[in-house]
């Protein structure tokens, strides 16, 4: 996998754009390697995304960035969450499978365990 400065750049702009429409609070992005997740937000706004994101279409890193974002207003996957997905994402569960079937294929090729 090649990750490029200039496909970080444009994706940390999507994730700001994401970030000021959905009114959460990010004090930094970073893009790297994980092994367990696509993603984490902190309490104090900082995000991280796995770096294998950036080669996937942008409708299910959407789904990723909407995703850590909505954890702003709704810290767990309770009904809240899922009707801010559902708001922001409509069926959003189409892309949620879509990947965990990435993440299984990834984890065979890697023998690593799945993301969650």
């Amino acid at each position: 996998m090649i990750v490029t400065i200039t496909g970080k750049v444009v994706f940390k702009e999507r994730v700001r754009g994401w970030a000021e429409k959905l009114d959460a609070r990010v004090t930094s992005i970073s893009v790297r390697p994980m092994t367990t997740k696509w993603a984490s937000y902190s309490t104090t706004g900082r995000l991280t995304f796995d770096a294998v994101l950036l080669e996937l279409r942008e409708e299910l890193q959407d789904y990723v960035i909407a995703h850590e974002l909505l954890h702003f207003h709704a810290p767990n996957h309770g009904k809240l969450w899922k009707s801010l997905m559902r708001a922001h994402l409509g069926e959003y569960e189409r892309l949620e499978g879509e990947l965990r079937q990435v993440a299984h294929n990834n984890a065979t090729r890697r023998t690593s365990s799945p993301r969650h």
